[in-house]
């Protein structure tokens, strides 16, 4: 008698599910965020003042949105827990805007460390090293020439803040707000929570929607991550091959954008290009402007953070988070001596880290923590 032959998967219906989940995730994502913000205004106004003036120094902001998102590895949490923040008003979009662009920063040490796999293989090594610190160099250039910029003529929020207007995510959203089925819908696992501690003091109900918010995001933001991943298994690859054949350029942008969008992480995205560039499958000029959609891409979760929001300043700052990564490309990117720089500046540091192995370790050390947290310290 044969044994009956195991079932067959069905790889459409796999990822139908897979997909489903994700929409399930991104429900409990905006959930968490509505709690993060709940929680901040259960604790009063005089607390969130308190809290968060350690960090008015634009520069300390800066450092703190460096750390924070070194510490959760992941850009996407420490953005969404700002737009929440500044969504319940404990923080002014004045101070977010350096917190966003130190997130920025933070981000790329993911792809930093993926590039130490290559460690071994000296030739290897100089290229990966090099496709990853590009990012970098990247994203602190920008941040070198946009913040002072911002912090003088706030130019990035304000052109945010009449993109609000256009959307209608000012006026008209706070006109509109409890006609929203979305925001609605949003409210009601928060508000079942808040039923559940009537009675308790402001402290504990602040204590738990926190906990629970960050948690949520946190956790939605992984398993999204997870899942889109292996519904996007071997496409990413196969774009790059495509972008390769076809030069680099906007498209090789499209692609790095619509990746990043997919699987909800810049990290996935520009972490796939590093063996690519360490093989030399990849070349550095050809990676490059892939990074750079990764890092638009990026945005969009802060974009869906300020949906679950109350504030309609928490659209603005989300805007300007996207704002200042296309302003970094429009200002290094088309003048080919400006898009070399981040480049020679990258290939460089490769070449002392092949020389000197210590030299990564003070690098990542010392650019990712020991100075984000001597920021910190020293501008309270």
């Amino acid at each position: 008698m044969s044994l009956p032959e195991p079932a067959t998967r069905n790889p459409r219906l796999e990822t139908t599910g897979r997909l489903l989940l994700v929409v399930g995730l991104l429900y409990l994502f905006l959930v968490g965020v509505k709690a993060l913000e709940t929680g901040i205004n259960a604790f009063g106004e005089d607390f969130a003042a308190s809290l968060f003036e350690g960090v008015s120094n634009p520069i300390a902001g800066l450092c703190a949105g460096v750390l924070a998102t070194v510490l959760v590895q992941s850009s996407s949490v420490s953005t969404a827990t700002i737009v929440g923040l500044v969504g319940s008003g404990a923080l002014s979009v004045l101070t977010a805007v350096p917190m966003i662009m130190g997130a920025n920063i933070g981000t790329t040490v993911t792809n930093t460390l993926a590039s130490l796999g290559h460690l071994r293989q000296s030739q290897e090594f100089r290229r990966a090293f090099a496709g990853a610190t590009m990012h970098d160099f990247f994203n602190l250039l920008s941040v070198a020439a946009l913040l002072p910029l911002e912090l003088t003529t706030r130019f990035l929020s304000r052109t945010a803040a009449t993109l609000a207007d256009a959307l209608g995510g000012r006026r008209e959203l706070a006109v509109e707000v409890s006609s929203s089925p979305i925001k609605d819908a949003v409210k009601a696992p928060v508000a079942v929570v808040e039923g559940w501690l009537v009675g308790a003091p402001d402290t504990v109900i602040g204590l738990v929607l926190l906990g629970l918010g960050l948690a949520s995001i946190f956790l939605a933001l992984a398993f999204i991550t997870r899942n889109m991943k292996m519904v996007m298994a071997g496409r990413i690859e196969q774009s790059m091959n495509v972008v390769l054949a076809k030069g680099a350029g906007l498209g090789a942008m499209a692609v790095g954008l619509v990746m990043t969008v997919a699987v909800q992480s810049s990290s996935i995205t520009t972490s796939i290009l590093i063996p690519m560039v360490g093989a030399g499958v990849l070349t550095l000029s050809n990676a490059y402007p892939v990074t750079l959609g990764a890092n638009v891409g990026t945005t969009v979760t802060a974009l869906l953070a300020s949906v679950a929001a109350e504030a309609p300043e928490a659209l603005v700052i989300a805007l300007t988070h996207t704002l200042f990564n296309l302003a970094g490309i429009v200002l290094f990117y088309p003048l080919p001596a400006l898009r070399r720089v981040p480049l020679n500046l990258a290939r460089g540091l490769a070449e002392l880290a092949v020389r000197r192995k210590s030299a990564v370790a003070g690098y990542v050390l010392g650019f990712f923590v020991f100075v984000p947290v001597a920021g910190i310290l020293l501008l309270r």
